[in-house]
């Protein structure tokens, strides 16, 4: 056999070369190095198809010319890097012989620079076409497909997906009337019909952000409420299907079939209804979407119930013994199965003793239970509500013993049964029972205003029969009249926020303390330590404060003072409130929302997308605010109130914002 170094090869030789006698050409013109991700992809195509193109090479010569049976690789290093690869992970041998072009003629620098510059690449709307018909005409799937041009299955099902939109966008993108961020976003559905109803409704402006909202408009977000509520996989068992972008981090896509959803949501809290109303024995247990304020039905509360000295004996072992365990096996990471059990033991005979509070036998069987959907997509039990026709029928108050009647107190007898004139027990004169008891009023107003505990108290006495009990049971001598307005009819869902919830616990929390009955709250209120007799103070309180500007009922002494109360409790509504589209970019001029951008963001950002419609400017400004903490200046901290006469600039757009 004729050694190879040997051999003077002819210009336009076609000849086989050993791989590991190839070399990288010193003339090549690329010198900037292929991405490995390039060469995994070339690499696996060899491996399927081999060197579609053979490599372009020139012999190696010595000090003296002659050929020393290597060779340098002018067009093809990519392939030749490709090989190696193979080569290192033993797929073909590191002496394969690779079928090479000779050439002697050309400048190797000129033509491997023409091989880079001359080249046209496939449009992506053929490769997007040409996945498809692999997938279709040869059936090979994602990975396989993958696998032969060295790319992952996900980018796979992009181009698949890519390739089968509507072929008017397909011809839209060839043309370069559409740019390959607008055919992803109108790719997030294979609807052929809607992605050319979207077509047509957006005209002209097709940012991809608001083709994508459009394509996907009549669908719920797997982030909704309900969606969350159900979850994907009851969902999809339903038979429900959910849309997913493959291009962008859909948070879970959109469930397409709503109608279903909204089944499966009416179902699932009816069913909850239904067995929290057989499992604790409610009269009744509805399910609602939302909560029903306006129904107006009585709440009830659970109360403290006495434990035997047999539980609390059981609890305090149990409490000791849990801590005792915490103690020994607080700094061990992993702990052992037994002592893992125990701990789960311990905590669920704990929790079956529950929280010492239980509603009576007599208001479960007449009262009932809302099942609510939260906003965060979690069922809400709420307990205790009675209807008017359920309501304990009052006993009729006894008879007045005229022998036992106090002297000044009115007459409630018929004229006809009134003791005569100079009788002792004729009643007092009208007028005279009016004198005396505004002389006792009067001195019981200097008395209380002498002991301030037993005026905090009955105070509060006053306030608590307003929060916690019906109006028509508030047996106070004290005119304090407390209202707390309802909130909901100006920001629905409002009591579903983090202040909503902490207020309706807090009311909870205090309503399972107090007695049931009025006539009880007084001495409940007095044996009330200073620190729970200002706490419940400060609860009941609360609840009257309103500091809502509305434009029918202008109070502006009522708001400066909300201002300062605001000042006085250090209050920072960044906690409570964040800008977004509902709650305030979509209810606002397009000139606000670029303010808050500006203000929060930067000038650059509020012009970039100044020139959007509101919808979108609304969308985009929601992101560039996200985690920034704005807040439109009525949550900032006091606002002037105008006094009489004009306002000043600022104040009136204050309150051009309020209205």
């Amino acid at each position: 056999m004729t050694d190879q170094a040997q051999i003077i090869p002819q210009d336009g030789d076609v000849i086989d070369v050993p791989l590991n006698k190839l070399k990288a050409s010193p003339r090549n013109a690329r010198r900037t190095p292929h991405a490995p991700a390039d060469i995994e992809a070339l690499a696996a195509s060899i491996a399927v198809k081999g060197v579609l193109q053979a490599p372009v090479v020139e012999p190696e010569t010595d000090a003296d010319g002659a050929p020393t049976g290597v060779y340098f690789v002018t067009i093809g290093e990519g392939r030749r890097q490709a090989l190696l690869l193979l080569a290192k992970r033993k797929t073909i041998k590191r002496a394969a012989p690779e079928r090479c072009v000779v050439d002697l003629n050309n400048d190797p620098h000129e033509i491997s620079l023409d091989e880079n510059v001359t080249r046209t690449g496939l449009h992506p709307a053929d490769q997007f076409d040409a996945f498809r018909r692999l997938a279709e005409e040869r059936g090979l799937s994602a990975e396989e497909i993958g696998a032969r041009f060295g790319v992952s299955a996900a980018v796979v099902r992009q181009r698949l997906r890519l390739g089968a939109v509507n072929p008017a966008l397909m011809d839209l993108y060839r043309s370069g009337e559409l740019n390959l961020d607008q055919m992803m976003a109108f790719a997030v559905s294979e609807d052929h019909a809607r992605q050319a109803q979207v077509l047509e409704q957006l005209g002209g402006h097709r940012p991809p952000y608001l083709i994508r909202r459009t394509m996907t408009a009549a669908k719920v977000s797997a982030t909704d409420r309900r969606a969350v509520f159900i979850g994907a996989e009851a969902y999809g068992e339903a038979g429900g299907t959910i849309l997913r972008d493959l291009f962008t981090e859909d948070g879970g896509g959109w469930f397409e079939d709503v109608a279903l959803l909204d089944r499966l949501v009416a179902e699932k809290l009816a069913a909850l209804a239904e067995e929290v109303r057989a499992q604790e024995g409610w009269k009744w247990a509805e399910p609602h979407l939302d909560y029903p304020r306006s129904l107006g039905l009585a709440r009830v509360y659970p109360h403290p119930v006495a434990r035997s000295d047999a539980d609390k004996a059981q609890m305090d072992a149990l409490s000791e013994e849990y801590d005792a365990l915490v103690s020994e096996w607080d700094a061990i990471e992993d702990l052992p199965p037994e002592v893992a059990e125990r701990f789960k033991e311990i905590d669920a005979a704990l929790e079956a003793f529950g929280d010492g509070t239980a509603y009576d036998p007599e208001e479960i069987a007449c009262g009932g239970v809302f099942v609510i959907l939260g906003h965060e997509g979690v069922a809400r039990f709420e307990r205790g509500f009675i209807r008017a026709e359920d309501m304990p029928s009052l006993e009729p108050e006894p008879e007045p013993d005229p022998e036992a009647r106090a002297e000044g107190e009115p007459e409630t007898r018929a004229p006809e049964a009134e003791a005569p004139e100079g009788s002792p027990s004729a009643p007092l004169p009208e007028r005279l029972v009016l004198d005396l008891t505004a002389h006792r009023t009067l001195a019981l107003r200097d008395a209380l205003a002498a002991h301030a505990t037993v005026a905090l108290s009955a105070v509060v006495h006053a306030l608590a029969l307003a929060a916690f009990y019906p109006a028509y049971e508030r047996p106070t001598c004290l005119e304090i009249k407390a209202a707390s307005a309802f909130l909901d009819g100006h920001a629905p869902g409002i009591d579903d926020t983090r202040a909503g919830r902490s207020v309706d616990a807090r009311h909870a929390a205090w309503a399972g303390r107090l007695p049931k009955a009025t006539d009880d709250l007084w001495e409940a209120v007095l044996a009330l330590t200073g620190g729970d007799l200002l706490d419940l103070l400060a609860h009941c309180a609360s609840l009257t404060v309103n500091a809502v500007r509305s434009p029918y009922d202008r109070k502006p002494g009522a708001w400066a003072h909300a201002d300062r109360l605001a000042e006085a409790v250090d209050l920072d509504m960044r906690g409570y409130w964040s800008a977004t589209e509902a709650s305030y970019l979509g209810r606002v001029t397009k000139a606000r929302i670029g303010e808050a951008v500006r203000e929060a963001v930067s000038a650059e950002a509020a012009e970039r997308i100044g020139g959007l419609k509101k919808p979108d400017m609304a969308s985009e400004a929601e992101a560039l605010l996200a985690g920034k903490g704005w807040l439109p200046s009525l949550l900032r901290g006091p606002i002037p109130v105008p006094g009489e006469g004009e306002a000043p600039a600022e104040t009136t757009s204050l309150t051009a914002e309020a209205a």
